[in-house]
């Protein structure tokens, strides 16, 4: 698509602005927690929380996150260990531990970031999640792709083709950017994504960039996960964790020693233990 659309362009854009905006105002989720503040840091728990996540499992747990932990500076204090036990039920447990991180950076400013680049500077943000703090905190209009966002334009610009690119897409994504409410805009996309992958199926598997998550069942992350909830609970020897996990005794093993070298689980004497 070439930089200066033409008149027919134009007018199809703009059909799609009114398409996915009507939408908004008839079905957004307007009510979400995290939609309903602008404080940086809860919008950056939101959106570690709402990655590989489903909106319904996360809502409470960040609630209690919030009630626990109302800003980067209670998080940063906190244990490690306190931190993993409330994540519990959220799965992927390195975000807390990646989380817990960039609160310490935080709190550790006098402000908190506010450039792509501060931002992307903190453990576990990368260019999508700085690029939600930007525009979901504080408004600005920055270009960001995320699945949801990658549905809609597949679905409605390249409907019949596949192994899309999101180099394609950007130039679309920038060019219908709302730039005076792009917080709103994009929570727009977002809803609208979400329904039609529940209406019509995922356009973005049709993404270059689209990835099939690999099987839960037996493999390394169900192990992590199982070690970090059985901790969670209180220290266990190793004979205690291999009776009580339903996993090959190596791959136990080999997943704990990660956990270790990753600062998620640490050693104490003849027991194994949350930080």
């Amino acid at each position: 698509m070439s930089s200066t659309p033409s008149r027919r362009g134009v007018t199809k854009l703009a059909a799609f602005r009114r398409r996915v905006r009507g939408f908004y105002e008839r079905e957004g989720r307007h009510a979400l927690p995290w939609r309903t503040t602008r404080d940086p840091y809860r919008i950056l728990v939101s959106e570690v929380m709402l990655q590989q996540t489903q909106v319904e499992r996360v809502i409470p747990k960040y609630e209690a996150f919030l009630k626990r932990f109302p800003t980067a500076r209670s998080l940063a204090k906190a244990r490690l260990g306190d931190v993993l036990r409330l994540w519990q039920g959220l799965g992927y447990n390195r975000r807390a531990k990646l989380l817990h991180d960039a609160a310490k950076v935080i709190a550790s400013k006098r402000s908190f970031p506010r450039t792509l680049e501060e931002l992307r500077a903190l453990p576990g943000v990368g260019t999508y999640t700085a690029a939600a703090v930007m525009t979901f905190a504080f408004d600005e209009p920055v270009p960001l792709i995320e699945t949801n966002v990658r549905t809609v334009f597949i679905h409605h610009f390249f409907a019949d083709e596949d192994g899309v690119d999101d180099d394609a897409l950007m130039p679309l994504i920038e060019r219908t950017l709302d730039r005076t409410r792009p917080r709103e805009w994009y929570y727009a996309l977002m809803d609208y994504g979400s329904h039609l992958k529940k209406t019509v199926g995922n356009a973005s598997a049709r993404s270059v960039h689209h990835v099939r998550q690999s099987a839960f069942k037996g493999s390394d992350r169900e192990v992590r996960g199982a070690i970090v909830r059985t901790l969670a609970a209180g220290p266990k020897q190793r004979e205690t964790l291999h009776a009580s996990l339903p996993f090959d005794l190596q791959h136990i093993d080999e997943q704990l020693e990660r956990l270790i070298e990753e600062g998620m689980v640490v050693r104490r004497r003849a027991a194994y233990a949350l930080p």
